[in-house]
Parts: C-alpha cells; sequence; structure tokens
C-alpha cells in the first residue's frame, strides 16, 4: 500500500453554521449529498451507494455544530476524514474544511471528487 499524504481544501458556504451541521453531521443530511443512504448506530455510519456499495466509517472525534471527524473502517487506521464549519471574518461567509488523505498521483482526482460532492451540496442548499 502506497502511502497517503493528508490535504486539505475549503469551500466557501452560505447560510447558517446550524444548517450547515445538518448536512455533515446527521445521517439524513449525509444522505442528500455525500451518499444514497446513511445509517449511523453508535459510532458507526454505514454509508451506501447504490445497490452494491457500502462503506462503514467510526467517528473518531466529534464537536457537535463544529466538525466531524471520521475513519474508513477498511482504510489504515491513521488515515481519517474530517468536515469542519469555520468562520471567515473578511467576507463574512462560512467555510466547510475538508481534510483528506489521497495516494501520491491521487490528490487531483480524490480533490475532484470532493469539488463535484459539495457543488452538488451547494446546489441542495439553493446557494
Amino acid at each position: 500500500m502506497m502511502k497517503k499524504e493528508k490535504f486539505r481544501i475549503e469551500y466557501s458556504m452560505k447560510g447558517s453554521a446550524a444548517m450547515i451541521w445538518q448536512y455533515i453531521g446527521t445521517a439524513h443530511g449525509l444522505s442528500v449529498w455525500f451518499a444514497d443512504k446513511v445509517d449511523i448506530r453508535g459510532k458507526t455510519f454505514n454509508f451506501y451507494w447504490g445497490k452494491e456499495e457500502h462503506r462503514a466509517a467510526t467517528l473518531i472525534a466529534q464537536r457537535n455544530g463544529v466538525y466531524v471527524r471520521l475513519r474508513w473502517n477498511d482504510d489504515d487506521p491513521h488515515i481519517f476524514f474530517e468536515m469542519r464549519i469555520a468562520y471567515n471574518e473578511m467576507t463574512r461567509e462560512h467555510i466547510l474544511e475538508i481534510t483528506d488523505f489521497a495516494e501520491s498521483g491521487e490528490r487531483d482526482d480524490q480533490q475532484g471528487l470532493w469539488d463535484s460532492q459539495i457543488e452538488f451540496l451547494k446546489r441542495q442548499l439553493g446557494m
């Protein structure tokens, strides 16, 4: 297995932190843009795409209304992905910060996937 490198991307979001949180911190919200279906049982998040694909992730850190950090159960235990809400005082907009890991040479693909998903989320939110 190749070593994965951490990267962070930021997306400007309109709307309140509470509204954004509903889409990154709840099963219903995540099922709007991240996966077709999301089921949360305790600290286990089950993500489903289509009829066949399923991945489980474990919640490793969370602060309600601020961030959620998950680790894919089938990945290296030191690798995680995080979605965090921040506020930019200059622009007076909320920022959705994504931290993820990708193998060398796959970062652009991984970022492209996030870009696509966040654009879909923004359309769902009317942004």
